[in-house]
């Protein structure tokens, strides 16, 4: 009977827990759609400062605008954190031709120049191109047939993969290290298929790298918009002889002082367990950088707004992280880890969203497998939300350098079928972000953190061997 009556007692226990936590959430997701913040935010982030790359006059605003609305907040600490960052800048619009016998003939198609690119020489470059699908033809052609041609990489996103980030991941070295690698067979310039699975007219840029190659000895790189790369490609099946030019004007600085932006709720029963939430307020320079990563930094700005709105006080230190230079260089990332580790800083679970502002569908977990037992018992709660995406995998670039074998990272997965068309584009703009799927995706955030701060980790046993 003793045991019996214990066992009712716990029952009853669970179930009161599980009806506080339903209520909560309930809470986070009305205020959120009703009274939301995050869409006002990212309106005056995109429409008021506009691109934010690293290192310029707009990325400056952007860490004085987002300071000052978290200390509207009413924040416990409210702090800048300086970082040093990489500057690079485009220079006027790139032009490029598809050229065909004489100039009369030249066809123009949309390119940019890829982040970190040098600038051509002055006129421009013009060549022969080599089409290869991959990094990995090179080898097979050689020097004979690419020295002094363009590489023109054309291996696209792989379209029957669900997962698009899965599709970018395959074919993203193209863009990353296809000039330092053309570089070794001669080529004077290399011309990459955007990563984006719609065929459309937008260049996307990103961010590539030269490791080791003298500054005198780079050669540039550009992207193409995908309709660009199809018909560069069908021109070369009917002209293998054809002439490809391009101009870029960009330009690369010595590096310059900016900052994270860091708030923060102190825990009420734990201060010294932190539990992060963040996203990069950085962008490229192409469009307005609402999806990437607009959303993720209104976002998790959100999370602390919504967690005082609702009236709820953690019991853990919530502290929201604003990352700078994600995109080239992820020196925010960095250096918050850094500091942490110098502070000796108690991280229990970070969570990032830089996916973005698309209908959330749950959340990718790097974590133990007791901890990840614990997160999937939390899905019932998450089913009316229609959030059931809950697999172990990666988590985010900026909360990475947090990782060790006690802290949970975690990251936002909204549905991302359509996020390429706009990522690192000209039209990753405000109007390309819907307001409600924008606040779900901050109540779902807001969800797990409350979850993570009432209920902790699970602190597994290290063996000994």
């Amino acid at each position: 009977m003793k045991k019996l009556s214990i066992l009712l007692l716990l029952a009853c226990a669970i179930s009161f827990a599980q009806n506080a936590d339903e209520k909560q959430l309930k809470k986070v997701y009305s205020t959120s759609l009703i009274n939301g913040q995050s869409y006002a935010w990212l309106d005056h982030l995109s429409n008021e400062i506009g691109g934010r790359l690293s290192g310029s006059a707009n990325a400056a605003k952007a860490v004085q605008y987002t300071k000052a609305e978290l200390e509207k907040l009413g924040l416990d600490k409210v702090w800048l954190q300086e970082v040093m960052v990489p500057k690079w800048e485009r220079g006027q619009a790139e032009e490029a031709y598809i050229k065909n016998g004489s100039n009369r003939n030249a066809t123009k198609v949309p390119v940019c120049a890829l982040g970190g690119s040098v600038a051509t020489k002055f006129g421009g470059i013009q060549a022969e191109v080599i089409e290869v699908k991959g990094i990995e033809d090179l080898k097979t052609l050689g020097a004979d047939k690419i020295k002094g041609k363009i590489v023109f990489y054309n291996r696209p996103m792989q379209p029957d993969l669900i997962s698009t980030f899965e599709a970018y991941g395959g074919c993203v070295d193209q863009r990353y290290s296809g000039a330092k690698e053309a570089l070794k067979y001669g080529a004077i310039g290399v011309v990459v298929r955007s990563m984006n699975l719609r065929l459309d007219d937008y260049p996307h840029t990103g961010s590539m790298g030269y490791e080791g190659v003298a500054v005198a000895d780079r050669i540039p790189a550009v992207a193409i918009s995908t309709n660009g790369a199809e018909l560069l490609s069908k021109k070369l099946e009917e002209n293998p002889k054809l002439q490809f030019s391009f101009t870029t004007y960009c330009r690369q600085y010595e590096d310059v002082l900016s900052h994270n932006v860091i708030g923060e709720i102190t825990g009420s029963e734990f201060p010294n367990e932190i539990i992060i939430v963040g996203g990069h307020l950085d962008s490229w320079d192409l469009g307005d950088g609402s999806h990437d990563d607009g959303a993720g930094v209104v976002q998790s700005m959100e999370v602390l707004r919504l967690m005082k709105e609702t009236g709820y006080t953690p019991k853990r230190t919530i502290r929201v992280v604003l990352f700078m230079n994600e995109e080239n260089g992820l020196r925010g990332g960095r250096k918050y880890a850094e500091i942490a580790q110098e502070k000796g800083e108690k991280h229990v679970f970070a969570l990032e969203s830089d996916a973005g502002g698309f209908t959330p569908r749950g959340f990718s977990f790097d974590c133990s497998a007791g901890n990840f037992a614990q997160v999937e018992s939390w899905k019932p709660l998450f089913k009316p939300y229609l959030i059931h995406y809950f697999e172990k995998g990666g988590s985010g670039a900026d909360i990475g350098p947090l990782k060790d074998d006690q802290i949970v990272l975690a990251g936002l997965r909204p549905d991302s079928q359509r996020y390429f068309d706009h990522h690192h584009a000209e039209n990753d703009t405000f109007d390309a972000v819907n307001k409600r799927e924008l606040e779900l995706g901050a109540a779902t955030m807001t969800s797990l953190v409350y979850l993570f701060d009432k209920y902790g980790t699970v602190k597994e046993k290290k063996i000994k061997g």
